[in-house]
């Protein structure tokens, strides 16, 4: 029992830190960091810490092929999801977009149901439905001149890009402990990052002094801390009940929100963003197994 509470409490403390990462990307965003910058400095600074934490534990990865994979992961998928999320960030409420991005666990759900991995349960099937029409109220509710359309297709993109990160790296994530797995990540999406911001000449560090402070969170606690908090607390739970847990960082967000920002969601647009939850928790239920006769 003792194991099972600190674990779900690593886990709600993971949910917390990667739900303060939009108010760290936003306070960056205020001190004059651009989007490119943020992300390279991001990554650069979390994939030292995290190769660290590999070192200490002596998990070093050896199988070259599984290698190889994790970093593609990160230099493509990871990479894409974190690029559409901050230009989405930049641009609308980041309650709304929060509840956008969360929109994923049922979109991966509708996926691997149509590519035969998951059966097609009633419970899951209205989980799709409710989640799907919990979003169509949340950006209802914002009203449609309110609304940045660009801020939407970037919050959308950064939603379905995750949802393909996470079928095709079910692979990996089986053949890599879960430390070496993130630090391989974080590298491909640095190494990608710098890349092409250094390329189109989008690399600026002469923001205001404060950026450093936000952009550093953004990398320590949102980063590093987020996914070292979710992993120890997931091997004490067990991944059903750390997905359930992990439902508390849209509403870590909101509140955030609210409260640095002033920003609150309209009467209709909570009740979407319960909707959205809701259906995050029902498709992470563990499925009932058949009964044996």
């Amino acid at each position: 029992m003792r194991v099972m509470r600190l674990g779900a409490l690593l886990v709600l403390a993971s949910a917390v830190a990667f739900g303060v990462m939009p108010i760290f990307g936003k306070l960056a965003f205020e001190a004059g960091v651009g989007v490119a910058t943020l992300l390279f400095v991001r990554f650069a600074i979390a994939t030292p810490v995290l190769w660290g934490a590999v070192a200490v534990r002596r998990a070093l990865p050896r199988h070259r092929g599984t290698v190889l994979r994790a970093l593609a992961l990160g230099a493509v998928g990871y990479a894409m999801q974190a690029g559409l999320y901050f230009l989405a960030l930049e641009r609308m409420d980041a309650s709304v977009l929060s509840l956008i991005l969360y929109s994923y666990p049922a979109l991966v759900t509708g996926a691997a149901i149509l590519l035969r991995r998951e059966s097609a349960s009633r419970p899951r099937l209205v989980a799709l439905v409710i989640a799907s029409g919990g979003l169509v109220l949340v950006l209802a509710g914002a009203g449609v001149g309110s609304l940045d359309l660009a801020g939407c297709a970037f919050g959308a993109g950064a939603a379905l890009t995750y949802t393909t990160y996470i079928l095709v790296s079910d692979g990996v994530t089986k053949a890599l402990p879960p430390i070496p797995l993130a630090a391989l990540v974080s590298t491909g999406a640095m190494v990608t990052l710098g890349t092409v911001a250094a390329a189109a000449g989008a690399l600026d560090f002469g923001f205001d002094p404060m950026g450093w402070v936000w952009v550093g969170l953004a990398g320590l606690v949102s980063t590093v801390a987020a996914v070292v908090l979710f992993f120890s607390g997931m091997s004490r739970v067990g991944p059903s009940t750390a997905a359930i847990l992990s439902t508390v960082e849209p509403p870590v967000t909101v509140a955030l929100v609210f409260v640095t920002f002033g920003e609150a969601l309209g009467a209709v647009q909570l009740i979407g963003a319960l909707a959205v939850i809701s259906a995050a928790v029902v498709v992470n239920l563990p499925t009932r197994a058949p009964a044996v006769t």
